[in-house]
């Protein structure tokens, strides 16, 4: 009985595996699809809801209060209780990340673009629950950083579940990660609209057709389960405000281009602060379960006197856009905030750049609407409209999303009438950006780990084609000689099998000949194996298939 049961199980799982393989064509099959990005959006939108409920329940439990007003709440904590708390948790945070993770990171929203450019549409399972976790205690116990980037993961590891089990092609696998981001984006911020195309533009890097209609579904169904949770209400609330535009579409372009340095010198700072903990880390022998928790340390001293720093920020974000803090204040939280983010992140924390690129716009924005409205009090609008347009500035330039990013902030906030403001403001600081980053920080996070995918296709795609899978054997009768090989082995041009087309393309052009060969280092001084020889021409012919491929999953 039970062999027929799993003999059932398998059949209707390959007949899945197989609908998903013809997923293109017309006909029941697409329909079929748009059912499975259904139900992976809910499941996206359930993982959103439950994320954010850990972290309030686990607020509450170490801290007394939630997100939304912890701030206010820990001015009457004990000193000692706010600087402990962020200790112990960067601490147990080492120690998750120490025990499940190969390299002691955690994964974020990098790790899923990395997936979908060069994973094969997957990410791994188990550093990748390990992360959420780790990332969940941080936002609960004192880390500055934002909750959707961890969720973004979260919902790759549940697409890549489901494609490991349907045994999905490549091409299926990235578009069920982007109906799991859009549905985990469309939760978070209940903006189904932008939750779809940030998964567009930052997680596939296209708008293919094919991809568009079942990542909408997804973000209709988690949307519609994160509204029967906690209703149909925007994450933020602003004040109604008028504004003279055309008078005033000049001081928001230079809030753009003050937006796009800010954010510039927040992706600077992490980047700056994660080299300096490795220099640190490195140079004490630092057990890695203690970065986090000397991370936990600062932040906790700086929590004392700055406790706007602590969790995700909506408080602060909300008061900003409000215009609730005046303009020293606003200057000094901004500050303080990217400290206290590199410093999160720097130690390995866990957490994304989300929510801290949001309240840093809205402080910035508001920073400059004070100015702005005192130099030019009869045509200016109000500053919590700057605060707005500077909230979606900082947001896209960090992000490398302006599409999105801006309609993140009119689905957040309800305020439609401001788009020129936030348009205009978007655009300039996103244009200054990407003159001093590889595009966005997640993007620049891989540049630095050396994956190539900012570039484009062109560039990553020779990270993907090894050169085993093109190696004719020794001995084949179309194959390269012994003594051509051996001479090439000689003079140091010799490949092993894991090596890519990326190595492997730039010495084809220091050689004289078609061929390279193909070697077993033995571990000894004794000469390695020869397994056979890679020719120059069939790895062209892969490079460009390869990017034929991807040219047609993009345009199709």
């Amino acid at each position: 009985m039970r062999d027929v049961i799993k003999a059932n199980f398998a059949r209707h799982r390959d007949g899945l595996a197989g609908m998903l393989r013809r997923m293109r064509t017309r006909g029941p099959d697409q329909v079929q699809f748009w059912l499975i990005a259904l139900v992976i959006g809910a499941l996206a939108g359930v993982a959103a809801i439950g994320f954010r409920e850990g972290i309030a329940l686990l607020q509450r439990t170490v801290y007394g209060e939630t997100d939304e007003m912890l701030h206010s709440h820990l001015s009457t904590l004990p000193w000692y209780w706010v600087l402990g708390i962020p200790v112990v948790g960067g601490f147990v945070v080492g120690l998750i990340l120490w025990r499940f993770t190969p390299d002691g990171r955690g994964r974020s929203v990098a790790h899923a673009i990395e997936g979908a450019a060069l994973g094969h549409g997957r990410v791994e399972q188990e550093a990748g629950l390990a992360s959420a976790a780790a990332s969940l205690i941080t936002l609960s116990t004192g880390g500055s950083t934002g909750r959707e980037g961890p969720v973004v993961h979260l919902a790759s590891l549940i697409s890549s579940a489901v494609s490991n089990w349907l045994r999905a092609p490549d091409i299926t696998a990235r578009d069920l990660m982007g109906c799991a981001v859009a549905g985990a984006v469309s939760a978070s911020f209940n903006a189904p609209i932008a939750g779809a195309l940030f998964a567009l533009e930052v997680i596939l890097r296209h708008f293919a057709i094919h991809a568009f209609a079942p990542i909408v579904v997804a973000s209709v169904s988690a949307t519609v389960v994160s509204r029967m949770w906690s209703g149909n209400v925007p994450e933020f609330t602003q004040p109604v405000s008028t504004l003279a535009f055309y008078v005033e579409i000049p001081a928001f372009m230079v809030l753009g281009l003050v937006c796009g340095l800010v954010a510039v010198v927040m992706m600077r700072a992490i980047f700056l602060a994660e080299d300096a903990g490795d220099w640190i880390a490195k140079r004490l022998n630092l057990w890695l379960p203690l970065r986090p928790a000397l991370a936990g340390l600062l932040l906790g001293m700086i929590a004392t006197q700055f406790p706007h720093i602590i969790g995700v920020g909506y408080e602060t974000t909300t008061n900003a856009l409000n215009g609730h803090l005046l303009l020293w204040t606003a200057i000094i939280f901004a500050v303080v905030k990217v400290v206290a983010v590199a410093i999160t992140m720097a130690g390995r924390m866990g957490g994304g750049v989300f929510s801290p690129s949001l309240m840093l716009g809205a402080l910035t924005g508001l920073a400059f609407g004070w100015i702005a409205t005192s130099i030019f009090p009869s045509v200016s609008g109000s500053q919590a409209l700057y605060a707005l347009a500077g909230m979606g500035a900082v947001a896209a330039a960090v992000l490398g999303a302006p599409i999105s990013t801006t309609l993140i902030v009119f689905e957040m906030t309800g305020d439609w009438q401001a788009g020129i403001a936030v348009m205009v403001a978007v655009s300039l600081a996103s244009a200054v950006a990407v003159k001093f980053v590889d595009r966005s920080f997640f993007l620049t996070q891989l540049e630095r780990s050396g994956r190539h995918v900012a570039a484009g296709p062109q560039d990553y795609v020779l990270c993907t084609i090894t050169v085993g899978s093109l190696m004719r054997p020794r001995g084949a009768e179309n194959g390269a000689s012994d003594t051509q090989s051996w001479a090439l082995v000689e003079q140091g041009a010799f490949f092993t099998r894991g090596d890519t087309l990326e190595t492997a393309l730039p010495m084809f052009d220091q050689i004289s000949g078609g061929m390279i060969p193909v070697v077993q280092p033995t571990g000894d001084d004794s000469p390695p194996e020869l397994l056979g020889a890679v020719f120059h021409v069939e790895a062209l012919k892969a490079y460009n298939r390869a990017l034929a491929q991807i040219a047609e999953e993009e345009h199709s």
